[in-house]
């Protein structure tokens, strides 16, 4: 506010400064820094814990739950081909087998390339030599809608043409859950996979990593500890 003038000329200040305002202003400056303090405490302690506050749960339960999303999409795809455990087909290019890998840690700051020991990603993939189009169309048409109506994130869906792939991605829960699916009409084969949340391995324990360093535990235990059963309509 200017100052006021009065009639015998003299001014007298009716105003605040522009200091005084600012200073009046930055009374509250200390509890936004103090929220703003805590606010970065609250998101790093997040990134560090979400990395490794994992559940301990045995290889079995994790490839059933993965196996148990192969044979819904084995369903939907409409195939009646029962393929047994491990690889076969042409060339051996035929498989329903377990896979697993590293969990990353992000470390405090969600930035750093670690991973966490003790922790696997179980997933299960399959394959299919001679599907012909026919059979691959329509049914990759049919999981993309049934999956995304099922609460699934559609992250890549391609209906590919003359030597082209078709294919369908999808996730759920951050990438926790995934599904992925993959036809090759120049070849006829379909390759699917599916993968689930990262857990502790219940036989690894911390004092694997004190005895013989860092990053001793290979996931790979984890899927040689389990078997596929036979991937088919139905469940067969």
């Amino acid at each position: 506010m200017p100052d006021k003038i009065t009639p015998d000329g003299t001014g007298t200040r009716t105003g605040t400064t522009a200091a005084q305002k600012a200073g009046l202003g930055c009374l509250g400056c200390g509890g936004l820094v103090v929220a703003l303090v805590l606010a970065l405490v609250v998101v790093l302690a997040w990134n560090a814990g979400a990395g490794t506050d994992l559940p301990r749960v045995a290889p079995q339960d994790r490839a059933d739950r993965a196996f148990g999303y192969s044979r819904q999409a084995y369903d939907v795809l409409g195939f009646t081909r029962a393929l047994p455990p491990g690889t076969g087909g042409t060339d051996g290019r035929e498989r329903n087998v377990y896979g697993a890998e590293y969990c990353p840690d992000g470390g405090l700051l969600g930035m750093e390339d670690k991973t966490v020991d003790g922790a696997y990603r179980l997933y299960h993939e399959w394959a299919l030599d001679d599907v012909p189009a026919g059979q691959a169309v329509p049914g990759l048409r049919r999981l993309h809608r049934r999956l995304a109506d099922g609460g699934w994130t559609v992250t890549s869906y391609t209906e590919g043409g003359t030597g082209k792939d078709w294919s369908l991605y999808v996730q759920r829960d951050h990438r926790a859950e995934w599904m992925t699916f993959t036809w090759d009409p120049e070849q006829g084969y379909f390759t699917g996979g599916a993968g689930v949340p990262c857990a502790y391995d219940p036989a690894w324990t911390h004092s694997d990593s004190d005895t013989y360093g860092a990053d001793t535990y290979d996931p790979d235990t984890a899927a040689e500890a389990v078997t596929p059963p036979m991937l088919g309509p139905g469940g067969r």
